[in-house]
């Protein structure tokens, strides 16, 4: 399980993507410019302590990257499929784009089959980028390797 982020903007938000990644078992690439540094302080005070040891993947070029992988999700308030719609793997890619532009729609035309959706009322534009992850991944963990509660809170 991978999230991708391109271009994201919000430290905040990428370090409550963290969290959602040690939290499910992914992990986390970066596809640059950030609209922040990696060592910013929001991005660590969102993430908590999991921000210094978790390894953050970067991806120079993402449309190269794609070339060449079988199994990801392009996720987008455009798509016409819903995100539960879809089957995940378990090596499956959950991309995002950033918080003001979403992903770059050079990405999302020449990956049409791809682009899926989180369903939403009409009057709402978009979810905030690190809650669109969560719920995604969240999807894609139940459908992979379901988590069992029974050993939590020992």
């Amino acid at each position: 399980m991978k999230i991708v982020l391109v271009h994201p903007q919000i430290p905040q938000n990428t370090g409550n993507i963290i969290r959602t990644c040690v939290a499910v078992g992914a992990s986390l690439a970066l596809v640059p410019p950030y609209g922040f540094s990696i060592s910013d302080r929001y991005m660590k005070r969102a993430g908590l302590d999991y921000v210094p040891s978790f390894p953050i993947e970067e991806i120079d070029d993402i449309e190269k990257y794609l070339e060449n992988s079988s199994s990801f999700f392009l996720f987008s308030s455009k798509g016409k499929v819903a995100y539960t719609d879809v089957t995940y793997q378990k090596d499956s890619m959950l991309i995002f784009g950033s918080e003001t532009t979403g992903i770059p729609e050079k990405i999302m035309e020449k990956w049409a089959d791809r682009l899926v959706t989180i369903p939403m009322e009409q009057e709402c534009r978009c979810l905030n980028l690190s809650n669109a992850c969560a719920i995604a991944a969240y999807e894609m963990r139940r459908q992979v390797l379901p988590f069992s509660c029974k050993n939590r809170g020992k």
